[in-house]
């Protein structure tokens, strides 16, 4: 690392948690001669890239922000340069300079500094909601909020799989939520549809994921999982309400996954060009019942394989005339095949909301795992 990106990086890590782009942009004008720093956030939809600063949206696939963020790759245009800020999968968004150094050791410097500002970025959340709020193009209901607070992330990638996943309304979601943790064998995924309306069913729904956590964190297997966050869900709600979910673990080094299918959303494998409803036994949902027992089972997947979890609030999407059910489904998660999981996500959801012709009122999820084999 040479002297200019250390200097970057520790004026980064000096810098006050609200104001990490601005002190950025001082530091590129004295190193690169850089005039206009300015950091564009993906919003909650997925649907338009914010200037933290203010301004105008910038929304449409073929600007070049949005193709540096969908191809996640350096892009120039106009004397101007696009940076993906992005860390270990996880896309923030956009960091836009002008002007463009033209160099490409200096360039590849500055993909360095948006990197280092992705990291930063991650590291001060918790102390300032600046950026939560400047990736907003409205208010996040109550019950929203805490479901984006839950999440892990939207998007995760190691050598062996790359995942991504997505709520909607995402302005509006109640009780739909995802999960994930890896480490350097293992992949633990959970899709959960909870029930109720407004903060009740997200109240419903954090219970259930720290209970799944919970047992993860203490090293049971998987059915143990399932057990516990039941026995939590119906001890608090005594079946009055409870949850359906779908658990998974991958092995990263052969392909196998558990599964425990609790009263789940779907699950659709993606092998070449087919699309196939994954079997799996359906068992109770967690909470519904005192002391229920879970069995888990497997499959094992293909490198190269995908799988999209996805949950009522999409194959039982209706419009004025029509039910979107699984040959729409189907067809969309073809027609996605080659895009990486995040516009993947966003492009079946972008259909859906097409064939209903408004927002979605249901809450959805959809979750897209590819594996690509065991990392070398």
């Amino acid at each position: 690392m040479n002297d200019r990106l250390i200097r970057i990086r520790r004026c980064l890590g000096e810098a006050p948690a609200d104001l990490v782009v601005e002190h950025l942009g001082d530091e590129l004008t004295k190193e690169y001669g850089i005039v206009e720093t300015t950091l564009l956030q993906v919003d909650y939809r997925l649907s338009a890239l914010l200037p933290l600063t203010g301004g105008d949206p910038v929304r449409g696939a073929g600007t070049p922000a949005w193709r540096c963020f969908d191809h996640q790759s350096e892009v120039v245009q106009d004397g101007t340069v696009y940076l993906p800020v992005t860390v270990r999968g996880e896309r923030i968004g956009v960091l836009r300079l002008n002007p463009d150094p033209a160099d490409p050791q200096r360039r590849s410097e500055l993909a360095e500094a948006a990197v280092a500002l992705a990291h930063e970025l991650v590291a001060v959340r918790a102390g300032t909601d600046r950026y939560a709020v400047g990736a907003r193009t409205r208010q996040l209901t109550l019950a929203a909020e805490m479901q984006w607070e839950l999440l892990p992330g939207r998007s995760r990638t190691r050598p062996s799989f790359s995942l991504a996943g997505q709520l909607e309304p995402a302005y509006a979601v109640r009780g739909d939520t995802f999960d994930w943790a890896d480490d350097s064998r293992r992949l633990w995924l959970s899709a959960i549809n909870g029930m109720g309306e407004g903060v009740t069913a997200s109240m419903l729904t954090c219970l259930g994921t720290n209970a799944l956590r919970n047992a993860r964190r203490a090293g049971l297997e998987l059915a143990d999982q399932a057990a516990l966050a039941d026995q939590a869900i119906y001890s608090y709600h005594r079946g009055v309400q409870h949850l359906s979910a779908l658990l998974l673990e991958l092995d990263l080094s052969t392909g196998l996954v558990t599964a425990v299918d609790a009263g789940s959303p779907r699950l659709l494998l993606v092998r070449d060009d087919e699309v196939r409803d994954q079997p799996l036994d359906d068992q109770f949902p967690l909470g519904m019942f005192d002391g229920t027992i879970y069995q888990s089972q497997r499959f094992r997947l293909l490198p190269g394989d995908r799988l999209l979890v996805v949950s009522d609030g999409v194959f039982n999407a209706t419009s004025r005339s029509a039910r979107y059910a699984e040959t729409a489904l189907h067809r969309s998660a073809r027609r996605t095949r080659s895009l990486a999981p995040l516009e993947a996500v966003r492009s079946l959801l972008g259909d859906l909301r097409a064939f209903v012709g408004s927002d979605l009122v249901d809450d959805a999820v959809v979750v897209c795992l590819d594996w690509t084999g065991p990392a070398v």
